[in-house]
């Protein structure tokens, strides 16, 4: 008997975002922290808010058998209750706590969808440049992923691509706004006439086809409004974490809402179920649930983020580097300085600048440059990003 042959390949290429930040890891260790600008991954400095640690607190009270021991499979009715609560205020909604199963992270909320939706042999179109990681949950639901690119001047949805995209297999189309890498948020017109294409392709295939809202950054967003998907499409499932919004990347706390104006809500609620079954994704992280009673209106930390993107724009803006003016998240989706965004890395990284090249994202000729790393990383990292441009000026 053997290996499963997908699953080494897998963890044989491992996430390019993770080995640049494994890489600057090392560097670190190495020459100091403070001479490595590792910008690689999405993993705020921005610490969690003291109602977090408050929250764990008064949980430690608890007996040992009710704090650490198993909750329903779907999540704890209190918590789902309460996150059903807050988007109820937030939304104008009448979400119940049956319409949620909470999960192990955006990566587990995802996986379930995609697991509930999708049979072998269909398709699932993203767009372009797009979270790498979402190739291999495709790939691992049995289907197959379609590249779409977005608009290259405002990095929106194409919308007549996506059409011309689907086929009687698509199964859904995965969106992400705020966006990573890019840092935009979809319009609400976009999104609208995406709902449109969308409708009249259901019914002309006769099967739905779903849309995907994947948004751990929505509370990350610069004086924009971010549409709440589901008024605008009915067939759309929301999939979110708290990674960002309360600064939890490691403890792996999320959520998949099929809101009740879904047509196929009967059904995918328990598909929804039996997917995070057949993972293994049952019973998010026990202590973290009871956080989210505590604490799920809780505002994020957005002035830091203000403060680093300034940084970062003005600084490069000064040098000469283009970019997207990011409207949310924590990225600078910035042109690279030659069409090979890996050389481009290559050439950063010997002067411990550490962005993600855009080859990763389903693209070339950029780079991602993570901004929620600490303010002076990103002021002491200038002269290096100048000694780079320089570095192209001199041929």
């Amino acid at each position: 008997m053997s290996i499963n042959q997908l699953s080494y390949d897998y963890g044989a290429a491992k996430s390019s975002i993770r080995e640049i930040a494994a890489y600057g890891a090392a560097r670190k260790a190495e020459i100091g922290a403070q001479n490595v600008f590792d910008f690689s991954l999405g993993n705020p400095s921005i610490p969690a808010p003291d109602a977090v640690r408050d929250s764990i607190e008064h949980s430690l009270a608890l007996p040992a058998t009710a704090l650490h021991g198993y909750t329903p499979a779907n999540g704890l009715p209190a918590a789902r209750t309460a996150v059903a609560e807050s988007l109820n205020r937030r939304f104008g909604t009448a979400y119940g706590p049956d319409d949620l199963y909470l999960t192990c992270g955006a990566a587990a909320s995802i996986s379930i969808v995609l697991n509930a939706v999708c049979n072998e042999g269909e398709e699932v179109i993203v767009i372009a440049p797009y979270f790498p990681e979402y190739a291999v949950f495709i790939k691992n639901a049995g289907a197959t992923c379609v590249e779409v690119m977005a608009d290259q001047d405002t990095f929106q949805i194409d919308v007549e691509a996506v059409r011309s995209a689907i086929t009687p297999r698509t199964a859904a189309i995965m969106i992400d706004s705020p966006n990573n890498p890019v840092g935009s948020v979809y319009a609400r017109k976009n999104l609208e006439d995406l709902a449109v294409v969308l409708t009249s392709k259901s019914q002309e295939y006769g099967h739905p086809i779903y849309l995907i809202s994947d948004e751990p950054y929505r509370e990350i967003a610069y004086d924009v409004e971010v549409p709440w998907v589901p008024d605008l499409y009915d067939r759309t499932i929301v999939c979110y974490s708290y990674s960002k919004s309360l600064s939890l990347p490691g403890e792996r706390i999320g959520w998949v809402l099929v809101p009740n104006t879904n047509p196929e809500h009967d059904t995918l609620v328990p598909a929804v179920a039996g997917a995070g079954r057949k993972l293994g994704f049952v019973c998010a992280p026990a202590l973290f649930q009871r956080v989210l009673i505590d604490c799920v209106d809780e505002p994020t930390n957005i002035e830091a983020y203000v403060r680093n993107r300034k940084a970062l724009t003005e600084g490069l803006s000064a040098i000469g580097y283009e970019y997207i003016e990011p409207q949310g998240a924590f990225y600078l989706w910035m042109r690279a300085l030659e069409p090979d965004a890996n050389a481009f890395f290559q050439r950063a990284k010997s002067l411990e600048l550490l962005p993600v090249p855009s080859d990763s994202f389903g693209c070339t000729g950029w780079v991602r440059v993570g901004y929620c790393v600490s303010y002076d990383t990103i002021v002491n990292s200038m002269p290096a990003w100048q000694e780079l441009w320089d570095s192209y000026q001199q041929g």
